[in-house]
């Protein structure tokens, strides 16, 4: 498992609270995209379409 696997695994494996709408996401759903100088993992609340991204520089 590399390590960008280890981090999505553990942003899937905590609740995620949509600062929105408040819908509660248990766990699932970040997408990993990468530019080879950062990768920021995007999640889309199902309900209300709101985006949250984290990003990390490598």
């Amino acid at each position: 498992m590399s390590a960008f696997d280890r981090l999505r695994a553990r942003l899937d494996g905590r609740p995620h609270v949509c600062e929105e709408c408040g819908y509660v996401n248990e766990g699932g759903g970040w997408e990993a995209v990468t530019s080879g100088a950062a990768v920021e993992y995007r999640w889309a609340c199902p309900s209300c379409g709101t985006e949250r991204v984290r990003r990390y520089r490598l």
